[in-house]
């Protein structure tokens, strides 16, 4: 038995709505969750493997390798990761911003693009959002990712919005990754060929996915809810490949996690299968 794990937004929907379909397997179990909890099943051996967050391969590279041109990854605005804030980002310094708990890639990159581009240090929370207004009052940014963050962003709570993936490409000429597909290397040495299967299985789906993405759309907008057309270009937005310039981007996030001592100097060379 392969046990795949799956992030349960909307922005998996290119990939996974066909997988839904096509994939009748009884040798293949799929977990969804978010970001985190998927890293931490990875991590503990509770999956073998399956989408997890950037941070998640460089905090335990040993652990794990990458699978070939899969991602959830942005050439400038994601559409799905904000930081929602009541004044500019160079104001925010020692103000109190709450962070999503469901995705540590985007925890840090927020800290990245907040202290090192903007030179500003906030008092950070991490915690869960919720969509009620007074949930977030004594906050004076919050950032939201996901199918939480396309509704935020349709109620507007905040004067600004800054979409991380835009103002990374706009610091680095890069896209950003925010999500790998991840092996544990222990299940990989005994069971390759399962691997390679499900890894081209994958692919396959991104390929028929991207094709069918108008009636993808339609099926997946009533979850946030959002109209076909909103969906849709925000799904034309997402990329799911990890050519050249997506590991090089991949990398340059983890050297600035490295300098930060944030992550260990072996989270490099990427390892690749």
């Amino acid at each position: 038995m392969t046990r795949i794990g799956m992030v349960n937004y909307i922005n998996t929907a290119p990939i996974y709505e066909v997988w839904k379909e096509r994939v009748d397997h009884p040798d293949c179990e799929v977990i969804e969750a978010p970001p985190s909890r998927l890293n931490k099943l990875l991590a503990t051996g509770a999956i073998d493997l399956g989408f997890i967050s950037s941070y998640e391969y460089c905090a335990r590279p040993s652990q794990y390798m990458i699978l070939s041109d899969l991602s959830i990854s942005a050439t400038g605005p994601v559409g799905s990761v904000f930081l929602f804030a009541s004044c500019a980002p160079e104001d925010l310094g020692n103000r109190r911003i709450l962070l999503t708990g469901q995705s540590d890639t985007s925890i840090y990159l927020v800290k990245i693009i907040l202290e090192e581009f903007f030179a500003v240090q906030p008092r950070y929370t991490v915690g869960e959002i919720f969509e009620e207004q007074d949930a977030l009052d004594g906050f004076d940014g919050i950032l939201a990712i996901g199918d939480e963050a396309l509704r935020l962003s349709l109620e507007n709570p905040y004067q600004f919005r800054l979409d991380l993936g835009e103002i990374w490409q706009r610091h680095t000429d890069l896209p950003f990754v925010f999500s790998v597909c991840a092996v544990r290397e222990a299940y990989l040495a005994h069971n390759e060929e399962d691997v390679r299967q499900v890894h081209q299985t994958l692919l396959a789906c991104r390929e028929e996915g991207l094709n069918r993405l108008p009636e993808i759309s339609e099926r997946v907008a009533q979850r946030i809810p959002m109209d076909r057309e909103a969906c849709s270009l925000y799904l034309q937005g997402i990329e799911y490949d990890l050519g050249p310039v997506k590991q090089m981007a991949l990398e340059r996030f983890l050297n600035y996690l490295i300098q930060r001592k944030e992550a260990a100097p072996k989270a490099l060379p990427l390892k690749i299968f």
